[in-house]
């Protein structure tokens, strides 16, 4: 099984913001930042502080691929 962040991306573009105003809004560090970067797994505590930060679900920053 597989993480997208594509969502998150797009969101941030549509909002005119950048991974670095991202993680400033949401106290990110920089490794927490470059395994969103790399779709590597993150705990669900950084998820919910971009939900917040983002005023958004889950579901609007990540999708679960799954594996054929």
């Amino acid at each position: 099984m597989a993480i997208s962040y594509k969502k998150l991306w797009k969101m941030l573009i549509d909002r005119d913001m950048g991974k670095k105003d991202l993680a400033q809004i949401a106290d990110l560090s920089g490794y927490t930042l470059n395994k969103l970067k790399h779709g590597e797994n993150v705990n669900a505590d950084t998820l919910a502080k971009i939900c917040v930060a983002l005023n958004c679900n889950f579901d609007d920053i990540m999708e679960i691929i799954p594996e054929e």
